[in-house]
């Protein structure tokens, strides 16, 4: 099986310390300095998360730009595409855990892929991502999804500088953070040029302040990638 059949198998790729090891230090700083109470946010945010304002900060577009997950991003979208959104995420001590979920493609399946950056090391104490591998393609006729079943769930567990990219139909959730450490990450959306005109229609609902006219081509970036452990 090619890298490039695994990913679109699995809905998914874990791209270990693909964020400079030298950059990580600013990074969490840029975090912590851009948190914002749910009440300073247009929409409320969850109460046992912390969110982070963030998006205009030159290092976190940096992360966003890395060739690999561009490459990735392009694959799973299969056509021109643009960044939409970061924002920062992180679990509050005694928060975090969500339902299994999906948060759903908006015009065909594809059309938008996430990355999650990790800054800090994550796993199963702090709140670390579940996803369960291949969910975002069901096989014709096959029942709904039980979105209560976690049997077919993986928690994901690695370091700080790893990036999740993934598509947006794949089930996955946060955990709960039952430790209280820090587990920084910034969450990544690419969407498809052809929802760029609904993106702008929700940006100040959204609180995107970076600017959006960049636009990315799946072939710029190729596929050399390792299949996801």
């Amino acid at each position: 099986m090619t890298d490039r059949d695994q990913l679109h198998r699995n809905g998914y790729a874990l791209l270990r310390q693909a964020i400079p090891t030298e950059w990580l230090e600013d990074l969490r700083a840029v975090f912590d300095a851009g948190v914002r109470p749910s009440d300073q946010w247009p929409v409320p945010r969850g109460m046992d998360w912390r969110h982070s304002l963030l998006d205009d900060d030159a290092k976190v577009q940096a992360v966003c730009r890395l060739p690999q997950v561009l490459a990735v991003a392009g694959e799973l979208i299969e056509e021109r595409f643009f960044l939409s959104q970061v924002e920062g995420r992180e679990p509050l001590a005694g928060g975090g855990r969500q339902p299994l979920h999906r948060d759903l493609s908006a015009q065909r399946p594809g059309d938008i892929a996430m990355a999650l950056a990790f800054f800090d090391d994550y796993g199963p104490e702090n709140g670390a991502t579940r996803i369960v591998p291949g969910s975002h393609r069901p096989e014709p006729g096959a029942p709904p999804f039980d979105f209560t079943n976690e049997s077919r769930s993986v928690q994901l567990s690695g370091c700080a500088g790893d990036i999740l990219v993934f598509d947006v139909d794949l089930v996955h959730a946060g955990s709960l953070n039952s430790v209280g450490s820090r587990r920084r990450s910034i969450l990544i959306s690419y969407f498809s040029e052809q929802l760029y005109a609904s993106h702008l229609e929700t940006v100040g609902l959204r609180n995107v302040r970076m600017a959006t006219s960049e636009r990315f081509e799946p072939l710029d970036f190729g596929f050399g990638l390792r299949s996801p452990r």
